[in-house]
């Protein structure tokens, strides 16, 4: 009972850093012990072996041959023993640095592992430490977190390192959010389209209803504004499918508005008469699939239609639209007809004049069949006051007067695209007899002169115009490229007296490619004093003497403006924009294509040296 008594109550002292350390690291003392002896042994072989190499001790060698064996064969096993133990002590080793190192040198000897074997491991949990940031000592747990240098922190370290992880996340993750929504946000700017603070409830609505576009099952009593703009939104998409179709389809409907049609089949076409055979307003674009049987279900079905609006309809044939015309045309007010490549020709343009008498609004743009007979049999629409024309084929000047002298009077809108037989003396008779116009545009030609354009704004009956594109009429000569004596195309003394004619009430100006208009004539009109308090949108891209200073006076001018275009303008740069205006297409390669102002004006203003213009 002594003895066992005094195994049990056996008074140990505390253990010295060192015996912590080895414990820690599974050394073991006796194996340190064996090795040295194995060394000692093997030392001492070495040395006999060298012994016996220079006949010292040949006798002895000879009388104790069974001796040498057997140390052989305990070398043997002791080099099997030490490879078992290195491989344990490898397996052991679990800490990421050394696992590193040892990539870093596949070819280590075993010098690298008697280092490693006595390198520092983390901390097992329990154990006391020293904290790498505040060298607080505390106890290890599992949750203990590791620090920049690889030591542990403390419970408030730690729990700092996290708080400022998290904020660093949040950060992050703010800084990134912004792309997708920065590149929505560009693309509005592009559109005109300059909106500060919160989205709104309408905007947010409907922006919901496309993000779930597949879940939807109708869209209930929406106003045509809604179903319009949802449209749109679903051919950006490209989610316009004959299933999302039926979203847009309900009994009673008098309006139509689809913008992209190319998914949609024949079927699909009948099935909007026969949900709506009510229609009055039908506006179908891209419908490539609009065929003649299509024409066929509304003439037997007498679809009361008065504005029709077709975009790529090819394969209507020419006699099915002569049909159409001859049967329905009595109800048409206005129609709009676009890229029609070969299924609309001048005999069927005569029986539109024929039996649409009632037409008000006429569009033909890229219809390659139409020319000259086209034009000149439209002076026969008496109620027209909406023509936009763009024909593939040349129209002569003549015919063009003549045209605008029979219908001139009624028109509010005229629209000649590339027209490049049009000479001055379109111009005289849009100044003769053209008295009601609010929209003019007159676009690639060069065969106008800048004497003709200040005859026309210069003491012209017409009330100012509220938009206005004269956009390409330039000189076409490589050879003369600032343009001939006689001024082709819009110059200063054109441009100067437009803007007296129409700077009071115009909200859209494009001047785009007029590159014969001087910087004393834009310098001039917008020089800061002159005010014109209806402009909204500004395109003078590729107008070379447009320079930063102007655009300054530009937006000192207009204070309504909030778009303005400027590609191919080299000389504006470092332009501060006032808040709500895009500045869209400076050729600054440090910068977004779009530039969303932010700056005050009077700041501008100052900064600029407005006065200096």
């Amino acid at each position: 009972m002594a003895g066992r008594r005094t195994s049990n109550n056996r008074i140990r002292g505390p253990q010295s850093a060192l015996t912590d350390f080895l414990a820690s690291n599974n050394i073991s003392a006796a194996q340190i012990s064996a090795d040295y002896e194995r060394r000692r042994r093997e030392a001492q072989e070495r040395a006999e072996q060298e012994a016996a190499a220079n006949g010292t001790i040949a006798e002895e060698d000879e009388q104790q041959p069974d001796e040498r064996d057997e140390t052989a064969l305990q070398k043997k096993k002791r080099k099997r023993a030490e490879e078992k133990a290195l491989a344990e002590i490898k397996q052991g080793k679990s800490s990421k640095k050394h696992k590193k190192s040892k990539k870093g040198n596949p070819e280590g000897d075993d010098s690298d592992d008697a280092f490693g074997m006595y390198t520092k491991s983390k901390p097992l949990p329990g154990q006391l430490e020293n904290c790498e940031k505040c060298e607080k000592r505390f106890t290890v747990t599992a949750y203990s977190k590791t620090g920049a240098e690889g030591g542990l922190l403390c419970m408030k370290c730690s729990k700092e390192l996290t708080d400022q992880k998290k904020k660093d996340d949040k950060v992050k993750k703010q800084a990134a959010a912004p792309r997708g929504r920065q590149r929505q946000k560009q693309s509005n700017l592009l559109d005109g389209i300059v909106g500060d603070g919160a989205v709104s409830l309408q905007d947010l609505c409907i922006k919901t209803i496309a993000d779930n576009v597949h879940h939807l099952e109708e869209l209930g009593d929406l106003p045509q504004s809604l179903l319009k703009r949802l449209s749109e939104i679903f051919s950006k998409r490209r989610v316009l499918l004959p299933r999302t179709l039926d979203l847009f389809l309900r009994s009673g409907l008098e309006t139509i508005e689809l913008t992209d049609c190319g998914k949609l089949e024949v079927e699909d076409y009948i099935k909007i008469f026969s949900f709506a055979p009510q229609i009055h307003t039908l506006s179908l674009q891209n419908a490539g699939q609009f065929k003649d049987g299509v024409i066929d279900y509304i003439m037997e079905r007498d679809i009361p239609i008065q504005n029709l609006k077709l975009y790529a309809a090819n394969l209507i044939v020419n006699s099915k639209w002569i049909e159409y015309f001859t049967k329905c045309g009595h109800r048409l007010e206005s129609l709009q007809l676009k890229w029609l490549n070969c299924s609309l020709d001048d005999e069927a343009f005569m029986h539109l004049v024929e039996h649409c008498p009632n037409l008000k609004r006429l569009k033909l743009k890229q219809c390659w069949q139409l020319g000259d007979p086209a034009v000149a049999a439209m002076q026969h629409f008496q109620k027209l006051e909406h023509l936009s024309l763009h024909f593939k084929e040349p129209v002569s000047a003549d015919n063009l007067v003549a045209m605008i002298t029979a219908i001139g009077p009624n028109l509010r809108t005229l629209s000649l695209e590339a027209f490049y037989n049009a000479d001055d003396s379109v111009l005289q008779a849009i100044h003769t007899h053209c008295t009601r116009l609010e929209k003019l545009r007159l676009t690639e030609n060069d065969a106008c002169t800048d004497a003709g354009y200040t005859e026309l704004f210069t003491n012209w009956a017409n009330p100012p115009l509220t938009f206005l594109d004269l956009s390409s009429n330039r000189s076409l000569d490589c050879d003369k490229p600032e343009g001939t004596e006689d001024l082709a195309g819009l110059a200063t003394a054109g441009f100067e007296a437009m803007m007296v004619h129409s700077g009071s009430a115009l909200r859209t100006l494009t001047i785009a490619s007029c590159r014969h208009i001087e910087r004393e004539g834009l310098a001039n009109v917008w020089d800061g004093k002159k005010e014109y308090p209806c402009l909204k949108t500004v395109d003078v891209s590729f107008v070379k003497r447009m320079d930063t200073m102007v655009v300054a006076g530009l937006f000192k001018s207009c204070p309504q403006l909030t778009k303005l275009t400027a590609f191919g303008c080299f000389s504006v740069s470092d332009v501060m924009v006032p808040k709500g205006v895009a500045l869209i297409g400076v050729p600054n390669a440090q910068d977004s294509i779009v530039q969303e102002g932010g700056y005050d004006l009077d700041s501008i203003v100052a900064s600029m040296g407005l006065g200096a213009v």
